[in-house]
């Protein structure tokens, strides 16, 4: 359960990855090039991730591994508004015509993208070193 979780949050931090990059390159428009097109489907991918991230990341915690999973309830909440507002930001940059690199740049400096994350950094670290230790409190 928690290998579905982690393969979510490296789908969006392969995509957050891949939007710096892009933001760095000053194109005024996708304008139908490679980097336009791998944009898009990075963006597809951190969305699809996005959707259904709260029920994966309560799935991990439910692992016997994690402990109790009413102690990550209250952040899974945090998670799941990040989630969402992320994926609001991200569908808005889909549905434009061209995304340009100052388009991604912005969303790149998007708190809630940032908090997203920050959070995803947190639990998923949580979740590596209880699955490769096999701790359960």
């Amino acid at each position: 359960m928690a290998i579905e979780f982690l393969d979510r949050c490296n789908m969006i931090e392969e995509c957050y990855e891949f939007m710096l990059a892009y933001a760095g390159q000053g194109l005024p428009s996708d304008g139908g090039s490679a980097a336009g097109s791998q944009i898009r489907q990075f963006l597809l991918r951190a969305a699809a991730a996005l959707t259904g991230l709260s029920e994966a990341s309560t799935a991990a915690a439910s692992d016997e591994r994690m402990g109790s999973v009413a102690s990550y309830q209250s952040f899974i909440s945090v998670i799941r508004q990040d989630a969402q507002d992320s994926l609001a930001a991200i569908e808005m940059v889909l549905a434009q015509p061209t995304i340009s690199s100052q388009l991604i740049d912005n969303l790149n400096a998007s708190v809630h993208l940032r908090s997203l994350l920050t959070d995803l950094f947190l639990l998923g670290e949580i979740v590596r070193s209880r699955q490769a230790s096999g701790i359960a409190v």
